[in-house]
């Protein structure tokens, strides 16, 4: 089997740029998350249709996300 319907969108979850990717494999739609730079995995799912599937997944990565801790960054000009 291979993936098809393949989509990518954009968007911002808890102040963190995310990248959401969703395709349908047989009969089940699967949906991943990852951070944009450098694409680490945040969140997968899957469900009967895109938008489900799509939903869970932007779901669980703001759970995920909400709950990382944010270090100011440090003044880089000295």
């Amino acid at each position: 089997m291979k993936a098809e319907s393949f989509s990518v969108s954009e968007l911002e979850l808890a102040g963190w740029p995310v990248r959401v990717t969703s395709y349908r494999i047989g009969e089940t739609w699967h949906a991943k998350a990852d951070n944009v730079s450098p694409g680490a995995n945040i969140a997968r799912a899957r469900a009967e249709g895109r938008e489900q599937a799509e939903v869970k997944v932007i779901e669980r990565a703001s759970e995920r996300l909400g709950a990382t801790r944010r270090r100011p960054r440090a003044d880089l000009g000295s």
